[in-house]
């Protein structure tokens, strides 16, 4: 998995967006889904989702949503920046939308359009204390539902198989493959040769099976 940016500024950047969030959400009182959207519609959400040190790190949560806010033309009186975060539901939503920019490399805007900020609030209770690559497994599922298919299943198409066919000619388990191809369960996290095995069987290379690369 290629990564929008060295890992070494992961951490600040999840504080920061996650912040972020908070301010603008319990700070500004401005509904989360309206500033995801100043968000990916000014020039932030490039930047950080490329990993510009002076956006992910130089420059406070509080202070990168100030910036975001005034950027959109939202004329307001900004509330006192907050120093302390009790690590909110909102907050949690920008701390994990974060780490799954960097995680799949895809933009925020990309990102955006498959799955909004509700959804992401709504994932909140049962995910929050779950590690990080948990969550990924289910945006990766549901990105993959509201796309109608995952790259194996498309690649698999392609060639004529059946799930059962390519199952026994690459040796995987059916079940396991069936996994892969509905998203539930990540390709990404297979094996060397689970992948390089479904690659021969297919006839293709990695980058054509797995997801967001």
């Amino acid at each position: 998995m290629t990564h929008a940016y060295a890992e070494d500024y992961l951490n600040d950047a999840m504080q920061n967006l996650g912040e972020a969030f908070d301010y603008a959400v319990n700070a500004c009182k401005i509904d989360i889904e309206e500033f995801m959207q100043y968000f990916i519609v000014g020039r932030y959400a490039e930047q950080f989702g490329n990993g510009n040190p002076k956006i992910i790190s130089g420059m406070s949560g509080t202070e990168l949503a100030m910036n975001i806010i005034s950027e959109s033309g939202k004329n307001m009186d900004f509330p006192e920046s907050q120093t302390v975060y009790d690590y909110s539901a909102e907050y949690w939503c920008g701390w994990i939308l974060a780490y799954y920019q960097w995680y799949t490399a895809r933009s925020f805007k990309n990102i955006y359009d498959y799955i909004s900020m509700k959804e992401v609030y709504k994932l909140y209770p049962t995910l929050h204390e779950a590690p990080e690559d948990k969550f990924a497994d289910t945006a990766n599922a549901i990105i993959s539902r509201k796309i109608g298919t995952t790259a194996l299943q498309a690649q698999r198409k392609r060639t004529g198989l059946t799930q059962a066919q390519l199952a026994a000619k690459a040796n995987v388990n059916l079940r396991t493959l069936q996994q892969y191809e509905l998203g539930t369960k990540s390709i990404n996290k297979a094996s060397v040769q689970t992948v390089m095995a479904l690659c021969n069987a297919l006839g293709c290379k990695a980058e054509d099976i797995l997801e967001y690369i």
